[in-house]
């Protein structure tokens, strides 16, 4: 059976942390891998899920079966972190718990294929590395245009708007929630209400991602445009990971929400996914899920959650601000938002940064920028200007 089968090659980001562990040099920085760390380095467990934790071992009742939908609670608790203050209403927006972020997008998908197989999902690049393949390998067709100038760190929003006015009805618009992986570069408020209102003239159907939540500005900040376009169109996906806003990145936490125009619809929605994930993963994994779920049932652990993703949020922007300030030529990065910024170097100048400084970064110029400490943002600026990769150099 297996003769046929050809060798895929290795995942970069994979090739990335086998080099870095690799690599015996004690100053060796880890940009690569889209984790939150600390100043120190780590990847530390959040005290509101150490407490949470706690309270499971010592209250949770059992570990049978959760269902198809997981845990309602645990998506009902989201909705008003996600949408607002009595947002979502789940008659309308039904939620189904899901393996990550990454899962809430391939079931989207496959309920995209299912309701409209000939619809096109269009993406702006550069992207998640995965966006694309995930709904490829649903059968949908995807179509490209340029959402970022890498050389000058700019949202190319008026190619955004021209690419989109040329999608049909029933086509679907991919849309990063905020901290745009892999750019940081976010649409405004006014921009967020021009997609809304294309959408909404012209039947586009949104997917948002909203995958980094409180790593931007804050909390209720970095929901401002699904919050914009979900109160303007009839019909909107959105895929919700909580992998990094809790730090539960190997608990693979996430939900799937979908509006519809009716309770009627929304219902068949609802039997739909079901089915989908059944054939997928059966029932999701609830570790992750419960513990989000005994943070936000409890009050005084869900306002320590909420400042430890403060605290994330002020180191990202700290780290931002130092390399702006180490290097004017790369002042937009203090501008944009969450752990990634993408660098316009060539695949050599990544090998250079590796081989002779030590510094990690994705094949696509992708930086997190979490890994970084504040104090060796003038080490990464020196290694960038002696690879020739600094703006105006």
């Amino acid at each position: 059976m297996f003769e046929s089968l050809k060798p895929m090659p290795a995942d970069p980001l994979l090739q990335i942390i086998a080099a870095h562990r690799a690599d015996t040099r004690s100053d060796k920085i880890d940009l690569g891998v889209g984790v939150f760390r600390d100043e120190a380095g780590g990847t530390p467990i959040l005290r509101a899920v150490k407490a949470a934790e706690r309270y499971l071992v010592a209250n949770q009742p059992t570990k049978g079966y959760l269902g198809i939908e997981g845990d309602p609670v645990f998506t009902d608790l989201l909705r008003p972190i996600i949408f607002g203050k009595n947002g979502g209403d789940a008659s309308l927006v039904p939620g189904i718990q899901t393996p990550g972020g990454g899962g809430a997008l391939r079931l989207g998908g496959e309920l995209i294929a299912t309701a409209r197989p000939d619809a096109k999902l269009w993406l702006g690049t550069p992207s998640w590395p995965n966006h694309r393949p995930i709904f490829e390998a649903v059968k949908l067709e995807v179509r490209e245009y340029r959402f970022a100038d890498l050389t000058t760190q700019t949202l190319l929003f008026d190619e955004m708007m021209a690419a989109l006015r040329q999608a049909s009805a029933g086509d679907v618009v991919l849309l990063h929630g905020c901290c745009h992986n892999p750019t940081g570069l976010d649409l405004n408020h006014d921009q967020w209400r021009e997609v809304a209102d294309l959408c909404s003239a012209n039947g586009l159907i949104p997917f948002v991602d909203l995958a980094y939540q409180g790593l931007g500005e804050s909390l209720e900040a970095d929901a401002m445009g699904l919050r914009t376009i979900f109160e303007r169109v009839p019909e909107l996906l959105l895929a919700y990971s909580c992998d990094k806003n809790f730090g539960l990145y190997r608990e693979r936490t996430g939900a799937l929400y979908v509006k519809a125009s009716s309770a009627d619809l929304a219902r068949n929605v609802a039997s739909n996914l079901a089915v989908h994930a059944r054939v997928s993963w059966s029932m999701p994994p609830d570790h992750g899920a419960a513990v989000v779920r005994a943070i936000l049932e409890q009050p005084e652990l869900e306002a320590d959650w909420q400042a430890e993703v403060a605290e994330m949020g002020q180191r990202i922007r700290a780290v931002r601000r130092a390399i702006a300030s180490a290097a004017p030529s790369l002042s937009a990065i203090a501008h944009e938002y969450g752990l990634f910024s993408n660098l316009a170097v060539s695949r050599e100048q990544v090998d250079a940064l590796r081989t002779e400084h030590g510094i990690y970064i994705a094949p696509s110029g992708r930086m997190n920028v979490a890994g970084l400490k504040v104090e060796d943002a003038p080490r990464l600026v020196a290694a960038l200007d002696a690879i020739g990769a600094l703006p105006g150099a």
